[in-house]
């Protein structure tokens, strides 16, 4: 009953954001600095508190790093298989890219620590870092590739260097793994701050988006959803298992991928020339659907 007290309150606070934003609480203005103090503040403490105290070498395994580079281009074969004949290329490139790219940070990260213990989380911080390194440029290229959109390509690149979920990673492990000490009031207050990361990033989710419902391709959108919140976690499920690995990198991977679309993948898309209200709609379904299939995989995974 717990973890369903909990994700029914990650969908409050969806819907919740969706209102403020129809009632002119959280305009664009406000949404975008509410969605700074998450990206910028909440979420990096909330990284770094989970890895701050663990060496490197005690996380990150070569199990690891191949299961989930092999969950997450294969699910990018896949959705390329499934996409291939779209007509419209940036309705194409969209659904390509939103059928694998995860909402680790946002969502992913901060549910598997308010769901499970402390060895469980670092490991997905560790699958953060891994795997936003690789979607992230992925993602990138795909729609460029995909839509023919004139960018510049070493700038979006670049951003990964300046990127503070994965400067907090790095920071974490880097205390973790050397005598490094963090301060027990810096602790307690970077605690406190990473506690708001779901909360407000769910509230920048709902209020980011909207649904014009005659515009709705459902085939489309239902194979985006069946691609990233089915397919997904499923094959890490089948992938990790062969690789026998420890109770908690399984329990973390295959909560981590079965998160919802990014709602980053919303804004590559209005930059680089994808469709972006099918972005926005999928990203929002898939979100809402990822209510009930996470309640499934957490139960099944406990």
């Amino acid at each position: 009953m717990e973890v369903v007290g909990r994700l029914l309150g990650l969908l409050a606070l969806l819907l919740v954001g969706t209102g403020l934003r129809t009632s002119g609480v959280l305009d664009t203005g406000r949404t975008a600095r509410l969605n700074a103090v998450a990206y910028y503040v909440a979420l990096p403490a909330l990284i770094f508190i989970s890895t701050y105290d663990r060496a490197i070498g005690d996380l990150l395994s070569a199990t690891l790093l191949v299961g989930s580079l092999f969950v997450l281009f294969a699910t990018v074969g896949l959705a390329w298989l499934v996409h291939r004949n779209r007509d419209s290329r940036p309705r194409q490139s969209v659904a390509i890219v939103q059928s694998y790219h995860s909402n680790l940070g946002y969502l992913g990260l901060p549910l598997v620590v308010a769901t499970f213990d402390a060895d469980v989380a670092a490991i997905a911080s560790v699958v953060l870092g891994i795997v936003s390194l690789t979607q992230v440029p992925l993602t990138v290229l795909i729609l460029v590739s995909v839509t023919g959109s004139e960018t510049r390509i070493v700038r979006e690149f670049a951003g990964l260097f300046t990127n503070p979920v994965l400067l907090a990673l790095l920071a974490g492990l880097g205390v973790g793994s050397s005598s490094a000490t963090v301060p027990p009031l810096a602790v307690s207050v970077l605690d406190i701050v990473g506690a708001f990361a779901l909360p407000l990033a769910l509230l920048c989710v709902g209020a980011s988006l909207e649904i014009d419902l005659p515009e709705i391709d459902f085939g489309a959108s239902g194979s985006v959803v069946a691609l990233k919140i089915v397919c997904m976690p499923l094959l890490a499920w089948l992938v990790f298992s062969v690789l026998s690995v420890d109770e908690a990198t399984f329990t973390a991977t295959v909560v981590m991928f079965g998160t919802p679309t990014a709602v980053s993948t919303f804004v590559f898309a209005n930059e680089l020339g994808g469709d972006e209200q099918f972005a926005s709609l999928n990203v929002f379904v898939t979100t809402l659907v990822s209510i009930a299939s996470l309640f499934v995989l957490i139960t099944l995974v406990s």
